[in-house]
């Protein structure tokens, strides 16, 4: 017999994103011309499926394209070839002036990911000879900030997260193996909803993550630690939740019907970090966590970024920035208040520092 979850009914949020499946049931403008800016959408999600872009990416890549259809279309732009390049820095004043429902403004960065897309669309349009020029071609996106993650766990921290979890409940033990992984490896979340009981190697001591982001397959290596709290799981807590025998997730719901989601995995963290006092962040603490804890124990930085999956060691050069151990032990061996303040480690000699110094 297999088991289903029943189907959502619940409408999508105004700022979250919407699914390929969400825009087929909202079509906008004359949604029946195939020359229509939504039908030219639909055609090109087809083809990019067809070409085996992950769904992530074109969850978000159609999110944003939508958005600017109903935008246009309230402003009597319903083709393609209506689209020019005062239209979409039109588009882009809009996005800039934008205000979410607490009064605050779009992000740089979320402006950035509204149009990008678009590139990418038009320049289908063109190399489809659907479009004679690309409109958004020569498009200026806003400037990138370099943004530093914002929370960096200390091991004390990650430990008293840990120590959360009661263990004497299935739940308890299943989160803690959870959180435990998470540290151990710095995994995404999306790459925990789609482990299964294979994925675990105990002898070999790895986990295989299979079709991760940018559908790569990867091998990374898992402590003994966060090994042996993945065995006691599996063993003695996961066939004892497990109500559908077809399901091979990793990390298994409550209700035993299927495996966690993103958004279960994220709600089963949430709570231990809120328990103790970390009001911001979720699974990603765990990812920063590892890589600045091993960058500070002396890992190269192409290990770790061999380790968290990027394919840009420019991504993994952030924890340069954040571990600062290292910067720190320069400052206080050379920096000549330091040095004056070791030599007279009292202070009772050292002269009171100048108010117009």
């Amino acid at each position: 017999m297999t088991y289903r979850r029943p189907p959502s009914n619940r409408r999508p949020r105004k700022d979250a994103l919407l699914t390929v499946d969400d825009i087929y049931r909202q079509p906008v403008g004359p949604a029946s011309d195939p020359k229509s800016l939504y039908a030219l959408l639909l055609r090109f999600v087809k083809w990019r499926r067809e070409r085996n872009w992950s769904e992530t990416t074109l969850k978000v890549q159609t999110h944003h394209s939508y958005r600017f259809i109903c935008w246009a279309n309230e402003r009597g732009i319903s083709y393609a070839a209506e689209v020019t390049r005062p239209v979409l820095e039109r588009y882009q004043r809009w996005l800039y002036q934008y205000r979410k429902s607490n009064g605050e403004a779009l992000t740089s960065r979320t402006q950035r990911t509204a149009v990008q897309p678009l590139q990418v669309w038009f320049r289908w349009m063109v190399q489809q000879h659907l479009l004679l020029a690309n409109p958004a071609a020569d498009l200026e996106l806003p400037r990138q900030e370099k943004r530093l993650p914002r929370t960096i766990l200390t091991v004390e921290q990650v430990e008293d997260v840990l120590n959360q979890c009661d263990l004497t409940t299935a739940q308890g033990i299943r989160d803690r193996a959870l959180l435990e992984l998470l540290w151990s490896t710095g995994i995404r979340r999306g790459e925990v909803a789609v482990l299964d009981i294979h994925s675990a190697d105990f002898g070999r001591q790895i986990l295989t993550i299979v079709q991760g982001k940018w559908k790569q397959d990867r091998v990374i290596p898992v402590g003994e630690r966060a090994l042996w709290w993945l065995e006691r799981y599996m063993l003695d807590v996961r066939p004892q939740i497990l109500v559908n025998p077809d399901c091979k997730a990793l990390f298994v719901a409550m209700d035993g019907l299927a495996g966690l989601t993103v958004a279960g995995i994220t709600r089963a963290v949430v709570q231990y970090l809120r328990a103790c006092g970390i009001d911001k962040g979720s699974c990603h603490l765990f990812r920063h966590a590892m890589a600045t804890q091993m960058l500070e124990n002396g890992a190269d930085l192409r290990w770790i970024q061999a380790m968290l999956g990027h394919r840009s060691v420019e991504s993994t050069q952030i924890y340069t920035h954040v571990s600062i151990r290292a910067l720190q032990a320069v400052h206080a061996s050379t920096h000549p208040a330091e040095q004056r303040a070791a030599a007279e480690p009292d202070g009772t000699d050292a002269p009171a520092a100048s108010p117009q110094g």
